[in-house]
C-alpha cells in the first residue's frame, strides 16, 4: 500500500508528535467532512494534529464522533473533544463534534455519515468478543473512504484486565448453565418433546450471548 508524507502545519500550542508516515494513505482528493471516531482514553494530543494535517490535505471540514458506554465517561470524553476542537479550530479548520452513550459504533456512523465523507479511526479500536478492528467492521459494512491514525495509541485503563475476566466469566457461566439444563433434558424420554426442548433452549442461550457480548463491545 502507498505511503503519504504529511508535512506537519506548524502549531505552537501542540507538542511535537511522531512521524506520520506509516499512515495509510487515500487518494487526496476533497471531501466533504473528515467524520473522526473519538473513544474513550485516546491520545488526544496526537489525534488533533493528524486531523489538522489530514484536513488540509483534503481541504476538509471536520466531525469528531465520540461514544462511551458508561454514562459517568461522558463528561470526561465531552471535554476531550472540547478541547480537540478548539485546537483544530485554531488551525482554520471548521469542526463540529458530537458524543454519546452506547456501545454500537456502526448505527452512530450510519446515522452520520453522507456521500463524500471520509472516516477516520484509531487503529487500535476493537470491536465485539472477537476484537476485530472497528475499521474493518465499517469497511465491509458501508464500502466508505477509511483512513487509519495507525500510530495513535489508546490510554489502557487499569481495570482492563479485570473487564476482560468479567466479560469470559460471564460467557463461562452462560454455557455452563445451558450445558446443565440440557443433561437434564437427556433423562426425559427421547421423544419429539425432548427434541424440540433442546431446540427451544437454543434461543435464549444466543440471545443471552448476544446481550453479554453487546454490553462490552
Amino acid at each position: 500500500m502507498n505511503k503519504l508524507n504529511v508535512h506537519a502545519p506548524s502549531f505552537s500550542n501542540l507538542p511535537t508528535v511522531e512521524s506520520d508516515t506509516s499512515i495509510p494513505a487515500v487518494n487526496l482528493e476533497q471531501f466533504r467532512r473528515l467524520i473522526i471516531l473519538i473513544p474513550p482514553n485516546s491520545d488526544c494530543t496526537s489525534v488533533t494534529r493528524r486531523i489538522c494535517k489530514l484536513a488540509g490535505q483534503t481541504n476538509s471540514d471536520v466531525q469528531l464522533l465520540g461514544l462511551c458506554k458508561d454514562p459517568n465517561q461522558e463528561m470526561a470524553l465531552r471535554r476531550e473533544l472540547v478541547t480537540v476542537a478548539a485546537l483544530i479550530r485554531d488551525a482554520k479548520v471548521f469542526v463540529d463534534m458530537k458524543v454519546e452513550v452506547g456501545t454500537d459504533w456502526l448505527n452512530l456512523v450510519k446515522r452520520n455519515y453522507q456521500d463524500g465523507d471520509m472516516l477516520v479511526c484509531l487503529a487500535e479500536q476493537p470491536m465485539g468478543i472477537r476484537r476485530r478492528p472497528l475499521s474493518q467492521i465499517l469497511e465491509s459494512t458501508l464500502k466508505a473512504p477509511i483512513y487509519i491514525l495507525s500510530e495513535t495509541k489508546l490510554i489502557q485503563p487499569q481495570s482492563g484486565l479485570l473487564s476482560q475476566a468479567i466479560i469470559w466469566s460471564g460467557f463461562i457461566a452462560i454455557i455452563a448453565a445451558f450445558f446443565i439444563l440440557q443433561v437434564k433434558l437427556t433423562q426425559l424420554p427421547k421423544d419429539w418433546f425432548q427434541t424440540l426442548l433442546f431446540v427451544l433452549l437454543l434461543i435464549p442461550e444466543v440471545g443471552l450471548i448476544w446481550v453479554w457480548n453487546s454490553l462490552f463491545a
